[in-house]
């Protein structure tokens, strides 16, 4: 009896072994959905309605009533609007007082389901909280900052918000160091929840400027949205770098002449490569975008 009461504690301690680790239940999703997100566009004050009706002219849409507010946890005035087009969001400011740091250096704007357990994912990704979570006029928010650099803000309406899903998802476009992308990569797909869709280490160089050299390319999507990781040596002609998002549209030389008749001003391109024929345009105020479509 004693023998057959050891050999059945053997087999409960070897099951124990090799069954393997016990995991924590998977953490809540964070992101909404792509149609909540914006790009952060700050221009000075005088530009701002050149800028916006240059940029509706240029992609379609309508813009929310202009206000003057406070967008900062410290002392400040702006003037705010959403710029809404079926091919992505500018949340634009027009600072007309000294911008508090670090905002400005923020790329864009994401809606989350909870804001405090998204900054709690955030730094258990990896992500530094530059800005703790503060409240605005009209609900909470957050700035982070990944490996590399890539600052995003995270942020919840106190009404929340029910935005039409866009016809092309926009592409947030992030430089990053060749020592850190691979750091960038995995936080922000652990956060997000996303998935790398590809990884190219050979992408042709026309992409960044540079025609004849090939370059590290990364896309990611989340519903957060789309995401290409740029990894270079940081050998980049202007405006390569300064741009923050790639708008897909169906005709690139019909938008291409809608800016140019709104006052934008083509830097380069068109240009083919992957797939797509793209330019590099700058919008009034300074707001440099990527624009594209697919090559047929």
């Amino acid at each position: 009896m004693g023998l057959r009461i050891k050999i059945a504690a053997g087999l409960v301690a070897a099951t124990a072994l090799f069954a393997g680790p016990v995991f924590a239940a998977e953490a809540p999703a964070v992101a909404v959905a792509p149609q909540y997100g914006t790009s952060h566009v700050y221009v000075a004050p005088a530009d701002v309605d050149r800028f916006a009706a240059s940029f509706l002219a240029t992609f379609g849409g309508k813009s929310t009533k202009q206000v003057v507010t406070h967008v900062t946890p410290t002392p400040s005035t702006t003037t705010s609007q959403l710029l809404q087009t079926p091919v992505g969001q500018v949340s634009l400011f027009g600072f007309t007082t000294p911008i508090p740091y670090p905002f400005g250096a923020e790329r864009t704007g994401s809606l989350v389901r909870d804001l405090d357990e998204a900054v709690r994912q955030a730094r258990a990704s990896g992500a530094a909280v530059v800005v703790s979570p503060f409240a605005d006029p009209i609900g909470r928010d957050a700035i982070i900052e990944w490996p590399g650099g890539v600052m995003m803000q995270l942020y919840i309406h106190n009404t929340a918000p029910n935005n039409p899903p866009f016809e092309t998802v926009p592409e947030n476009r992030v430089y990053v160091a060749p020592e850190t992308v691979d750091a960038f990569v995995a936080d922000f797909v652990r956060f997000s929840g996303g998935k790398v869709v590809s990884d190219e280490p050979r992408a042709p160089g026309a992409e960044i400027g540079r025609p004849g050299d090939t370059y590290r390319r990364i896309r990611i999507t989340s519903d957060f949205g789309r995401m290409v990781v740029l990894t270079t040596d940081g050998h980049l002609p202007f405006p390569y770098g300064r741009e923050t998002t790639g708008y897909e549209v169906a005709d690139l030389a019909a938008t291409l002449d809608k800016a140019k008749a709104a006052g934008a001003t083509v830097l380069t391109g068109p240009y083919t490569a992957d797939g797509r024929k793209a330019a590099m345009v700058e919008f009034p105020g300074g707001y440099i975008a990527e624009i594209h479509a697919v090559a047929h």
